[in-house]
């Protein structure tokens, strides 16, 4: 045995398996073929010498790290060349790694770290890509017309210290997404990892897999969020990747990573959503449970963590839009900014938000989400604005076309049957359509709250509290969590649990302070509870809130049937309000 200093060229296929079970003979003898046409000579022709074939890979070596190099670049063109011509599922793609360092030659074969380190770095490359080392970069960037791109330092897989990885440029024919930034879509984009497994336990590999294909696949449910379908984001599987780079090369603006951990009988996941320009962290969670029920298990998290995301991402999406120069917005900007202004359901706000959605419609006449909005936004106006006639056709004409222009999308669906229901107390057609809505994304914390406040207004009292809930777990810090909770106030005022509407009543408010049906909730509670001297206290905030609130106006609103609103109106009146 000997030692030397040499270059190591490692080289496998990628998706070979899938390759071989698609194709086996003809994958072989197109294998077999690129190895004698294309490798052989090419590493002859730099004077290397493989010395380690497998299935699906080689390892080589050179006295010259220029030449490995070199070498690299040339069977990447080579290989881009032939694939050119050959249907896409039949494509041979391979990855390359480049390392410098000391081997031990015993007869034929190498061994040693620097072998094992052109291994791992092969591992880190992209399919059509060459990673190198740190050594290999600092030899070769003055001697070749390459330019390289840092990835940072890599921890790789038995190699004690860290490994300084690059990628290679390669001019003119590049990895796709090497070649340029992709463009980002024109809606919310997240890319999901593939979670890491914490636990030093295999089967919890299946199980992380599995979770995250799951949360995938439910994510791609929601029309208004563009997602990296699996094949792409689990191509970063097993490397430090910088979310940065991820994102920049995936062409998205947010990156959900997580990893699972196993602790005696039970597993605890953790994820973080992350914005990919500057890695600032938008949402970040732990979720666990006992491990009797693995698939059970995973369901509750995969739903529990796409619950979260959904309003997460629409809060950073707003802010993103505030940020915008006046000069530079779109429909899609200008709906995000009207979208605080709908859920502050206060008089100044519903007629920002009428304004904001008015100009959006301009642009796009037939933004089906956006008609939603403006249609909840007439109907706060009319039943909290004087109830003019022109507010309650325009609540219902674009409650129409939210229904039917967004038939497939949830969110559409959600609001226009939620206005629907309010003014024309067609309960069953609405209810149909936030069915509807819920059976495309049945993970919608916002359809669910709707949803809990429409089978509130026609007594399906269980429904309501099951929705509410749901509402809840699903996103326990959105914005529109009054609606929930005001579900399950009026639930618990229609059948005398007037203990717990008032603690209902006290959460809505705390999630929306403007609102005057959630004071006027409290009120009803503590008037119900004989507590009086706690109604006038809670009438005085609502009339500094809503000055020009009266009994009349807030019966006239008609929300539930008129012996229900009377009732409301008697408890109302013990505090003093006026009528």
């Amino acid at each position: 045995m000997e030692r030397k200093l040499a270059a190591i060229l490692a080289a496998d296929v990628v998706g070979y398996s899938a390759l071989m079970e698609r194709d086996e003979a003809g994958t072989f003898d197109r294998l077999q073929a690129g190895r004698k046409e294309l490798f052989e000579p090419e590493i002859q022709k730099r004077h290397g010498r493989i010395f380690k074939l497998m299935g699906d890979g080689l390892l080589a070596e050179f006295g010259s790290v220029v030449n490995a190099v070199e070498c690299a670049v040339s069977l990447q063109r080579g290989l881009a060349e032939r694939n050119a011509n050959v249907a896409e599922n039949e494509r041979i793609e391979v990855r390359i790694g480049v390392n410098l360092g000391e081997v031990i030659i015993d007869g034929e074969d190498c061994y040693g770290e620097g072998v094992n380190v052109a291994a791992r770095l092969e591992q880190l490359a992209e399919p059509g890509g060459i990673c190198i080392s740190g050594k290999v970069a600092r030899e070769v960037e003055k001697k070749l017309a390459f330019t390289f791109e840092s990835m940072g330092e890599q921890q790789v897989k038995n190699i004690a210290e860290p490994v300084r990885a690059y990628r290679v440029i390669i001019g003119g024919s590049a990895p796709p997404m090497l070649a340029k930034p992709l463009a980002l879509p024109s809606k919310p984009s997240v890319a999901v990892l593939a979670f890491t497994n914490m636990s030093g336990d295999p089967e919890q590999e299946y199980f992380a897999d599995g979770l995250v294909e799951d949360l995938i696949t439910s994510l791609s449910k929601m029309p208004g969020i563009f997602v990296i379908a699996r094949n792409s984001t689990f191509a970063y599987k097993g490397k430090a990747a910088d979310i940065r780079q991820v994102a920049k090369e995936l062409g998205v603006r947010y990156v959900l990573e997580g990893s699972v951990r196993k602790a005696a009988n039970r597993l605890r996941i953790t994820g973080q959503l992350v914005e990919g320009t500057d890695a600032t962290h938008v949402w970040a969670d732990k979720f666990e449970g006992a491990i009797e029920d693995i698939f059970d298990l995973q369901d509750r998290l995969t739903e529990s963590i796409v619950g979260a995301i959904e309003p997460s991402i629409r809060r950073a999406e707003i802010e993103r839009a505030r940020r915008k120069r006046p000069d530079s917005l779109d429909a899609y900007d200008l709906y995000l900014r009207a979208l605080p202004h709908a859920y502050a359901n206060t008089p100044a706000n519903t007629d920002e938000a009428l304004r904001l959605l008015n100009e959006t419609l301009l642009l796009d006449p037939n933004y089906a989400v956006a008609h939603g909005y403006l249609a909840w936004s007439y109907e706060q106006r009319f039943l909290r604005g004087g109830f003019h006639p022109d507010d309650r056709a325009a609540a219902l004409r674009h409650a129409g076309l939210a229904l039917s222009i967004g038939a497939d999308d949830p969110q559409a669906l959600c609001i226009g049957a939620f206005v629907y229901a309010n003014i024309s107390h067609d309960y069953e057609n609405a209810i149909g359509a936030l069915d509807r809505a819920l059976k495309m994304n049945p993970n919608s914390a916002l359809a669910f709250g709707f949803s809990a406040l429409v089978h509130m207004f026609c007594e399906r009292y269980e429904r309501s509290t099951d929705d509410a809930l749901k509402a809840l777990r699903l996103s326990p810090f959105d914005p529109l969590n009054y609606h929930p909770y005001l579900a399950l106030a009026w639930v618990c005022l229609f059948t005398g649990r007037f203990e717990e509407a008032a603690g209902y009543s006290t959460l809505a408010i705390q999630a929306n302070p403007g609102f005057s049906v959630l004071h006027a909730s409290l009120v009803a509670s503590h008037a119900n509870l004989g507590r009086l001297d706690a109604a006038r206290i809670a009438a005085m905030r609502l009339l500094e809130i809503a000055p020009g609130w009266t009994i009349s106006g807030f019966v006239r609103m008609d929300l539930v049937r008129p012996q229900l609103m009377d009732a409301l109106a008697d408890a109302l009146r013990k505090a003093g309000l006026p009528d």
